[in-house]
């Protein structure tokens, strides 16, 4: 049995990772860290298991095998080094952290340790994606000329994030890098990395984070991705477009299963039998763990995940593109 210390209940998702953790066969909740105490108290209290006032205290215990990660983004490097040099696997809410260099410095970590990392990045696994994977494997699409894939919903409009979402400081953006990490690492996946990108935030709430925000991804051969999230949509569907020189897929519209048309097909839209979802990342980093394997798929996704949101990030701030091979590492 994995024993598991919850460091944080500060994101959004954080309770969902818990359940996850307290489903599961293989392992158990044995402890809570929280960077805010009255929370983590009433979080032990909630799934009655300790809390501790110092993480440093927590990742001393032998009876803890690893960690949950779901504290403010600008605090995820100190904590998963602190976590890795105790000898506990870590399991972490994307991002990793905001910079390439401060995902090194973790990586760099983890490997010396020799615990095991997995990210949450679910849409990687969903059945639709998996689907997706099928057709660009078949050359369906032909080259692939593009890639737009959306997720936005009203957060900022009807007021239900809760405000720590809106801290620049603590989570290094806004729409972007919480809901626009999605689009981001299945653009990447279905175009690679590009050569640079270009983004544009839009602050239709004046929060001190962007609430719209669009990145554009370059490619060496002329392939365009784009990646779009908001706040402040009501009704904006999750959607996947791809486009080919020899045929197009959509997804989220207007059918709740990708579909697509191609050359050499029937001239219509043709639905397309979902795959199975791959096992939750969760579920993934447990095997890791049990089997002494790696994630090595998933890290790199989210290597590329954190450059990615870095550049955009950047571009915004420079007001220009910024090509990956410029950030520091």
């Amino acid at each position: 049995m994995i024993r598991i210390g919850k460091i944080s209940y500060w994101h959004v998702h954080a309770d969902d990772y818990t359940k996850q953790a307290l489903e599961h066969p293989g392992t158990e909740l044995a402890a809570i860290w929280d960077e805010e105490p009255e929370r983590g108290q009433a979080k032990a209290a909630q799934y009655g298991v300790p809390y501790y006032a110092s993480l440093d205290e927590m990742l001393a215990q032998d009876g803890i095998d690893a960690v949950i990660v779901d504290a403010p983004t600008n605090i995820h490097r100190d904590v998963m080094v602190k976590a890795a040099k105790a000898g506990k696997h870590i399991f972490t809410e994307k991002v990793i952290a905001p910079t390439a260099k401060e995902v090194s410095e973790i990586i760099a970590a983890v490997k010396e340790a020799g615990v095991k990392l997995t990210v949450s990045l679910p849409r990687l696994y969903d059945n639709y994606t998996q689907t997706i994977d099928r057709v660009l494997r078949e050359g369906k699409l032909g080259k692939l000329t593009l890639a737009r894939v959306r997720l936005s919903h009203n957060g900022a409009t009807a007021n239900w994030l809760p405000a720590h979402f809106y801290s620049k400081e603590q989570c290094g953006g806004g729409a972007l890098i919480d809901l626009g990490c999605h689009p981001m690492y299945l653009v990447r996946r279905f175009l690679g990395m590009p050569e640079s990108v270009i983004a544009n935030f839009g602050y239709v709430t004046g929060k001190e984070v962007e609430d719209n925000a669009v990145t554009v991804l370059r490619y060496a051969e002329g392939a365009v991705g784009i990646v779009e999230a908001g706040f402040v949509n009501s009704h904006s569907p999750f959607s996947i477009e791809l486009h080919g020189t020899d045929g197009t897929l959509l997804y989220g519209f207007p059918e709740e299963v990708p579909v697509v048309r191609y050359n050499g097909g029937s001239g219509q839209w043709e639905k397309l039998a979902l795959e199975e979802r791959q096992p939750y990342a969760f579920s993934q980093w447990v095997e890791h763990i049990n089997q002494g394997t790696e994630a090595t798929e998933n890290i790199a996704a989210a290597i590329d995940l954190t450059k990615l949101m870095e550049a955009s990030n950047r571009s915004v701030a420079e007001g220009r593109p910024i090509r990956i091979d410029e950030l520091a590492e």
